[in-house]
């Protein structure tokens, strides 16, 4: 599960792209030089560029400009959803560093994301691939689908498993299922191949977020955010959704009461909530779902992958589990 076993087929490419991604973050006008320059300090490992370059690898053998291209545009798509959100959710640390919009303001951050977008749609139209630019688009509107979708539900109050995981097949799968997806095309894979490494892509996604999701519930540092910091922003995550949904007490159906009229909870409350997630088996549950979910990726990657890539894939999806922020 070590980031080597999965650079290791793609450690030429990977670096190659890493020069060419360092480009895209430069600008004549100092202000704005000034904000990417520090947005591109929270980069972080870059692995979902890693996984393009892996996909097309494991299918073409090799990887050409497209391919760069392809993982340069959803990266960049990514990085800017992640300044907007940031500055939706107030949020004041992005990968443990300030965020962007802490450091100058709302309007820069903005700004900023703006332009980063802008320039994912150019390394999108640089791939000549009209799938790719298509697939980009449809996931700019996944990303935004899920988080007015997160929003509906903190208002109304649908605390189920299955909102939950249509949520972050929204906001997060959809991110994963789409590297897959642009490094098939890049690679020029048959239809089934594309829906098969999409699939994977998916699948890995919810299992990298319910293991982000399952971060708020323990102190670290390392993760950049204070315990509870999602509950007290209204999002209810899958081991206290466990709780809500199978632990009938007294304050259990009270909070269930307050939230389904867009209650914020209290401090005391959201560390009720973590206390009851970790004594009733709401973190146990979730591990238990990353596992199935795990599993059932494994199972769709294509049988004619090499070992060597199959592996390279069987160690990202682990270290997307095991990781410790």
């Amino acid at each position: 599960m070590s980031l080597a076993t999965i650079q290791q087929p793609i450690e030429v490419e990977f670096t190659a792209f890493k020069e060419y991604y360092a480009t895209l973050f430069r600008s004549n006008i100092p202000l704005l030089n000034r904000a990417l320059s520090h947005v591109s300090r929270t980069n972080g490992k870059m692995m979902r560029p890693m996984l393009v370059l892996l996909t097309a690898k494991s299918i073409a053998g090799s990887v050409d400009e497209r391919t760069n291209y392809a993982a340069a545009a959803l990266e960049l798509l990514h990085t800017a959803s992640l300044l907007h959100d940031d500055v939706v959710d107030e949020s004041p640390m992005r990968r443990g560093l300030p965020s962007l919009h802490t450091l100058f303001s709302n309007r820069i951050a903005i700004l900023a994301g703006d332009y980063i977008f802008s320039s994912s749609l150019q390394n999108a139209a640089m791939t000549k691939n009209v799938e790719i630019i298509d697939s980009l688009s449809r996931l700019g509107q996944s990303l935004s689908q899920g988080e007015l979708l997160q929003l509906q539900l903190q208002q109304s109050g649908g605390f189920s498993e299955e909102n939950y995981i249509e949520i972050i097949r929204n906001k997060t799968a959809s991110l994963f299922a789409t590297c897959c997806r642009f490094g098939a095309l890049s690679a020029g894979a048959d239809a089934a191949t594309i829906d098969a490494f999409s699939r994977f892509g998916d699948l890995l996604g919810i299992c990298f977020q319910i293991k982000d999701d399952i971060f708020d519930y323990y102190d670290s540092a390392d993760v950049g955010k204070p315990t509870g910091s999602d509950m007290r922003e209204g999002k209810i995550t899958l081991p206290a959704l466990y709780v809500l949904n199978n632990c009938d007490t007294p304050f259990v159906r009270g909070l269930l009461a307050k939230l389904a009229e867009g209650y914020t909870m209290s401090d005391s409350e959201v560390e009720t909530l973590i206390k009851m997630s970790k004594e009733h088996g709401g973190i146990e549950y979730a591990l238990k779902r990353i596992e199935e979910f795990r599993a059932e990726a494994l199972a769709v990657i294509p049988a004619d992958v090499s070992p060597i890539y199959r592996a390279a894939l069987t160690a990202y999806i682990d270290f997307a589990i095991a990781r410790n922020k």
